[in-house]
């Protein structure tokens, strides 16, 4: 935004949402204010981020500025970040500092751990139940595939720790796991998705080998759905960080995650506080004045 040649400062947020769930007491599809809440879907992931990065735009005197601002918003954030991906085909010259408008509670986040996903699935040999030897379970062999996977997991990832996140250890998560077709046929097929949140590029690469490993001896097809690796900028002492992944992690230079709160992102009933975010116009208001004056 703005004439100025060059701009300091950006501000990325996405605009759609979850998908709508049951149970919700208020109106999902308006926000609906009560005592000092402001309730409906996406309120908080993260149509409050966009709302208060308008609203502080909005406020700014352009001609006080030596430097501009860009505005990136963006579609498909929740599922398969195809919005930012599409804006950095185009963009070629982004500001210095990036502020992901992702609900924090107010607080500034300069890092966020990685993430790895995978679909790993494995073919058998169906025969009937009685006679077991003939065929070749598929269950069985992701069975034996995520016990090996584990216990490395366990053994080798899980002790190395990283203060700066929360959780200050890459965790582990089987999310999902299906085959077979009835209890008296030995199943020739069985998936299993699985994903990884790292604190760091060396544990991302041990997992990334660990699981080529596995896949040649298990026989197994593995699908990468995501390979997304951590962060964590220095920034003025700067070092709280997330674990969940936000678009900055696509994105280079200093990269700031500030939002409204509390965090209720994709619950029923999902809420910030009215407080909250009138504070948060004023935190970008003043990152705004000090970076572009």
């Amino acid at each position: 935004m703005s004439n100025k040649k060059e701009s300091a400062i950006g501000f990325v947020g996405h605009t759609d949402t979850v998908e709508y769930t049951d149970g919700w007491k208020y109106d999902k599809f308006t926000v609906t204010k009560e005592n000092n809440r402001l309730y409906g879907l996406g309120v908080c992931d993260m149509k409050s981020g966009i709302s208060a990065i308008i609203s502080a735009v909005s406020q700014i005197d352009f001609s006080k500025l030596s430097k501009g601002i860009k505005i990136y918003l963006t579609y498909d954030e929740e599922i398969g970040f195809s919005g930012i991906k599409d804006v950095l085909k185009c963009e070629t010259n982004f500001p210095n500092t990036i502020i992901i408008g992702e609900p924090t509670n107010n607080e500034m986040l300069v890092g966020s751990k990685g993430l790895l996903e995978y679909k790993i699935s494995f073919k058998g040999i169906k025969t009937h139940s009685s006679n077991p030897d003939k065929g070749k379970n598929a269950i069985m062999s992701a069975i034996e595939f995520i016990k090996e996977l584990n216990y490395f997991y366990e053994c080798e990832i899980k002790k190395e720790k990283d203060y700066n996140f929360d959780i200050p250890y890459t965790t582990m998560n089987v999310g999902k796991i299906q085959g077979g077709t009835a209890i008296n046929s030995v199943p020739d097929y069985c998936e299993f998705l699985v994903d990884f949140r790292m604190i760091n590029n060396i544990t991302e690469k041990k997992i990334i080998d660990k699981i080529n490993i596995l896949k040649e001896k298990y026989m197994a097809n593995v699908f990468e759905i995501n390979k997304i690796s951590s962060f964590f900028n220095e920034i003025d002492g700067l070092n709280k960080t997330s674990n969940f992944i936000t678009e900055a992690s696509f994105l280079n230079n200093n990269r700031i995650i500030l939002g409204a709160g509390p965090v209720t992102a994709h619950e029923v009933d999902e809420y910030i506080e009215v407080d909250s975010l009138y504070k948060l116009v004023e935190q970008y208001k003043k990152m705004i004045e000090e970076k572009c004056l």
